[in-house]
């Protein structure tokens, strides 16, 4: 899958519209292969990224679970290690 498209259940605070609309692009990037559509395919496209928007807020809005919310701070710090000991950067 995309590795652009990240984890947006259970964070506190909750996943925005914004991110929840920037995982559905990237979503509908990887199925159909265009960065940008042609004028041709770019309805059925944009169509596509809000269908894959709806989805997905109404999956988030339903998940259930019993474990803390995740903090955004500690897995942003959390992942910059793995890169880190990954590609050997310190950023």
């Amino acid at each position: 899958m995309c590795r652009n498209i990240k984890t947006l259940f259970n964070f506190d605070p909750p996943a925005t519209e914004d991110e929840i609309q920037a995982a559905a692009l990237q979503f509908v990037r990887k199925l159909s292969g265009f960065n940008t559509p042609s004028k041709a395919n770019e309805e059925a496209f944009h169509r596509a990224v809000q269908e894959v928007s709806d989805v997905a807020k109404n999956l988030l809005d339903s998940l259930m679970t019993n474990a803390e919310p995740r903090n955004r701070e500690v897995e942003i710090e959390r992942a910059r290690a793995r890169n880190a000991k990954r590609f050997g950067t310190t950023e």
